[in-house]
């Protein structure tokens, strides 16, 4: 499986035709293990972004100690560069790291990788079997066999080394381009606290632009907090989700648990495009012709989970009724479905998806108008904010006309630490009301918790209008707590006691974080 930096995987095509839609890649632990190591490493660049973290340095919650500098190795086996070693290192943890992928007294060699670009790796059993069961049993259980070189073709020799830096010396450095291939070496060996910080990083790394794919991984780790992860990501940016490139990789099993999802913020149309183009890549990995016939072939019942009946009707003829794909009789019936009032059985869900409920931070306990105030003339009404849990901002809530109905236009924006995340231009109607108003930005933004974010409105329209007034500092929504805090960018007075910008739309998350 390759990626690409946009998160675009190629599966390979060894076994698509018995295994139709599944990917090639860990199967099950065990499985395919001559290749195994190849698959991760060519997959792993899907989190190598701009937007990736730092490498890994080990988190406070699993008491790992800093990183050390280790000193480079002897060319020679069997000596160190400081033949006075275990005078100069005045730390268990120090003389361990000098041993570390170190010749000297060691008593295994481990020959790791897919054939064809092995590497050769010195070790200590007694270093891995206190750090690992597996390699306790390996080398001292009631089984063990006395093999001075032990062959590991299913981990990449990258990840087998990340897995012996931490059982040597507590050092935890992980990096985007091996960090699945570490969660796999780390759970193949019961390494519990190295695989909990390969899901901490790949949970910092996930956006809607890999969440489909690190969705299928989790599944396969049996991590269940990232897989609830990847499906808030998914849910809320739907639309992101399955329009990018790394969507037409993933496996039959996981497309149809997406489909199935009741909660997907997308519209059915886009849903079907991007299943359609889904169909594609697999009838190539299949080596056959993407012709509709094949199309439908390789999506199977898949095709039933989309809901095309809850599709508009405009929107059903300029697409599926078009696609080939649907026969004669299911484009008729469909047909008649959106027209007749006899209307026919059909094998696809009638009705749309629920999608995610928003909630709404009401920041204001009343709201006033006055004839001074508020004014409109370019200026900017910005607060900032931030909250205890991860969630997505859909839009703002804004305060329209007090002197009669008025048309506006208004540009909201969301930034952090100066950072433009989102903006945008648009419009809405007042009707006079002290009703608030919602806009909304193209696709929700993910906030992270603890981190102050910055909302922008700049409207155009009736000078007069509502403002908000008795402001509360600290707003709990469910179980999301909001606080806020005046913004420098603020120009018209907007501030946390009084001003526009009462509202903000979001969706929650049932994240700990």
């Amino acid at each position: 499986m390759n990626f690409d930096m946009s998160g675009k995987t190629t599966r390979r095509k060894d076994d698509s035709a018995n295994n139709p839609g599944k990917p090639w890649i860990l199967g099950q632990f065990g499985n395919n293990v001559a290749t195994t190591t190849t698959v991760i490493q060519q997959q792993l660049p899907l989190l190598t972004t701009a937007s990736s973290p730092p490498p890994y340095k080990g988190s406070g919650s699993l008491h790992i100690l800093p990183p050390m500098v280790v000193p480079p190795l002897s060319p020679n086996p069997g000596q160190t560069l400081d033949p006075n070693w275990q005078a100069a290192k005045a730390t268990v943890r120090e003389r361990n790291a000098a041993m570390f992928n170190n010749e000297l007294m060691s008593d295994v060699q481990f020959i790791v990788g897919p054939k064809g670009s092995t590497q050769r790796i010195p070790a200590h059993k007694y270093i891995l079997a206190t750090g690992s069961s597996v390699f306790y049993a390996m080398f001292y259980g009631g089984l063990a066999e006395d093999k001075s070189e032990i062959e590991i073709p299913d981990v990449e020799p990258a990840a087998f080394l990340t897995l012996l830096r931490y059982l040597y010396y507590d050092d935890i450095n992980l990096e985007a381009d091996t960090v699945l291939a570490t969660l796999y070496a780390a759970k193949k060996y019961l390494v519990p606290h190295l695989a909990r910080a390969c899901v901490s990083y790949l949970e910092t790394s996930l956006t809607a632009k890999n969440a489909c794919v690190l969705l299928s991984q989790s599944q396969l780790f049996e991590e269940p907090d990232l897989m609830q992860r990847c499906w808030e990501v998914i849910d809320a940016q739907a639309e992101l989700a399955v329009t990018s490139e790394g969507f037409g990789d993933i496996d039959y099993s996981t497309l149809e648990t997406i489909l199935s999802r009741e909660t997907l913020n997308v519209k059915e149309t886009i849903l079907f495009q991007a299943v359609m183009n889904w169909a594609t890549a697999e009838c190539l990995r299949r080596d056959i012709e993407p012709i509709p016939e094949n199309k439908r072939k390789v999506l199977g019942k898949a095709l039933y989970l989309i809901r095309i009946p809850g599709m508009a009707l405009e929107e059903f003829a300029n697409g599926p009724a078009q696609s080939r794909i649907l026969t004669l009789q299911e484009t008729t019936d469909i047909f008649l479905h959106f027209t007749a009032s006899n209307k026919p059985i059909l094998d696809f869900p009638t009705f749309p998806r629920t999608g995610l409920k928003s909630q709404i931070c009401h920041r204001f306990q009343s709201s006033a108008y006055r004839s001074n105030q508020w004014r409109y003339r370019g200026r900017c009404d910005s607060i900032q904010f931030c909250v205890d849990k991860r969630i997505f901002i859909v839009g703002f809530g804004l305060y329209g006309s007090s002197n009669g109905a008025s048309d506006y236009t208004v540009k909201i924006e969301l930034k952090r630490m100066g950072k433009v995340l989102a903006e945008n231009d648009t419009k809405f109607f007042s009707d006079g009301s002290s009703n608030t108003f919602h806009v909304y930005f193209q696709h929700p933004i993910q906030i992270e918790s603890d981190t102050f974010y910055t909302a922008s409105a700049i409207l155009d329209g009736a000078e007069l209008s509502y403002f908000g007034q008795e402001g509360l500092s600290e707003v709990t929504v469910g179980n999301v707590t909001f606080q806020f805090q005046c913004s420098s960018d603020s120009t018209n007075g907007t501030g946390v006691q009084g001003g526009q910008i009462p509202e903000l739309i979001f969706y929650g998350t049932s994240t700990h974080s």
